[in-house]
């Protein structure tokens, strides 16, 4: 089932999201809600909070990015449940980011190269990883949303002087997508 992706203004974008229990009640369905909420999007990643879910977990898929990044060299599609990052470095680089509850804004992020994340499966099986690239930038992204940060607060001051009036006209429900959207208010 297609869920309503929240849009900005939602206090659940802004809060730091829950664990999860193993028993946590349908998650299997939830997954699967939240992949087919996400690609139906044309989304590369998706995070709990941003289908309305104040729990940590999020989605990401780089795959589909490997015929049109030159960046992504090997994508990666996983479900990461409680994770943690445990370690950020390498040098900051910019790349341009947008967000599915943040429709029709993109803007330069610094973020750093290399990621070390500590994250369950949907198995419940524990794995420490490390990502680089436009991987660990995604999973950032997505981890950032667990987190109640949202990639707007990472922009340069003119950018988010430049972008204020369309942050108030989604949070007020006038913006187009193509997929369904809930709005506050």
């Amino acid at each position: 089932m297609i869920l309503p992706i929240y849009a900005y203004g939602y206090s659940v974008l802004k809060k730091v999201a829950k664990p999860i229990e193993k028993d946590h009640e349908k998650l299997d369905e939830l997954l699967k809600n939240m992949w087919d909420t996400m690609y139906n999007a044309n989304g590369v990643g998706l995070a709990g909070p941003q289908v309305g879910k104040s729990i940590r977990i999020f989605l990401v898929d780089t795959v589909q990015m490997e015929d049109v990044e030159k960046e992504v060299k090997k994508g990666i599609k996983k479900a990461f449940i409680n994770a943690e990052i445990l370690e950020e470095t390498g040098d900051s680089w910019a790349y341009e980011e947008g967000c599915l509850s943040i429709p029709q804004i993109r803007g330069d992020v610094e973020r750093q190269k290399k990621i070390k994340i500590k994250y369950l499966d949907e198995n419940f099986e524990e794995h420490i990883e490390e990502y680089e690239g436009i991987n660990a930038r995604v999973i950032q992204h997505e981890y950032d949303h667990i987190e109640g940060k949202l990639f707007t607060e990472k922009l340069k001051p003119l950018k988010k002087k430049m972008i204020k009036s369309k942050l108030e006209k989604i949070k007020s429900g006038k913006v187009e997508t193509e997929y369904r959207m809930k709005f506050p208010g």
